[in-house]
């Protein structure tokens, strides 16, 4: 990395904790802010490395135990870089019994990743869900939010195709 792309990136991430500083600021005095300031901050920032989650903690005057507790206990936040793009596989009882563990042999097998990894191009995180409500369309799984319906390891390619940004 030379010293122009350093600079860049510290002047991002200045920007970033400063609009997260507003945020903590908004919601200070608000009661159970903190999974909602952690929710804006990883949006904003992408994951919630230990330095941001000491930022939040000292800005809301609460010990950072409490806050990493809160970010290690839901499954929902990411302390680790994500990809730009988060398959979902669902594993509930109907996506599993109709071929969920194939879907996650397959996606593993293209993607080259085990559940929770990142790609190395920062394209795609994978994770498992334990149910993503869509069970009269299983085996089902889900891209930044997208839900696809009866998924077979035959149409990952073509699924995976529509991400290659």
């Amino acid at each position: 990395m030379n010293a122009q792309t350093a600079q860049c990136k510290c002047t991002e991430d200045r920007r970033k904790f400063s609009e997260i500083a507003n945020l903590v600021d908004l919601y200070r005095d608000t009661e159970g802010s903190l999974i909602q300031i952690l929710h804006a901050a990883q949006e904003m920032y992408g994951y919630l490395p230990m330095e941001l989650q000491e930022i939040i903690a000292g800005a809301l005057g609460k010990p950072l135990s409490e806050v990493t507790g809160v970010v290690s206990f839901y499954s929902f936040f990411s302390t680790k870089p994500r990809g730009k793009h988060t398959i979902r596989v669902c594993l509930g009882t109907a996506c599993y019994v109709r071929g969920g563990k194939k879907i996650i042999e397959g996606l593993q097998d293209k993607l080259n990743l085990e559940i929770g990894e990142t790609s190395e191009d920062g394209r795609f995180t994978f994770e498992v869900a334990r149910c993503i409500g869509a069970c009269g369309l299983a085996p089902a799984m889900m891209i930044d939010g997208k839900v696809y319906k009866q998924v077979t390891p035959q149409k990952l390619d073509a699924i995976l195709n529509a991400y290659t940004d």
